[in-house]
């Protein structure tokens, strides 16, 4: 998000929210934890928050889940590679040759 849309984000909470801070200084605050959060899905949550809630949201209400839902939508993928790897692998495998597991044993002085 911008600093734009950082302050008619606040704006909206102004109108709902009377007592909002939205300064300089607040708008640069929420700029530091929201600089990477996507406006249209920050202004879905913020009328939301307005339409469950009394009191404003703060910036962990602002962002919602959409943070926790990205890294279990990363971790799901690393996952999913993971075992397609693994069935690739698996596919790929085979036997060792007739002997081998004997010369091995008998290098090691083994029967």
């Amino acid at each position: 998000m911008r600093k734009g849309e950082i302050a008619k984000l606040l704006m909206i909470l102004v109108e709902n929210y009377p007592n909002f801070d939205a300064s300089e200084t607040s708008v640069d605050r929420h700029l530091k934890y929201l600089h990477d959060f996507p406006f249209d899905i920050a202004v879905r949550n913020v009328e939301e928050h307005i339409r469950t809630s009394k009191y404003p949201p703060n910036i962990a209400e602002i962002r919602g889940s959409l943070g926790e839902q990205i890294e279990r939508d990363r971790m799901k993928a690393a996952t999913d590679e993971y075992f397609a790897n693994r069935k690739r692998a698996r596919e790929q495998a085979c036997p060792p040759p007739p002997g081998w597991k004997e010369a091995i044993h008998a290098k090691l002085g083994r029967c």
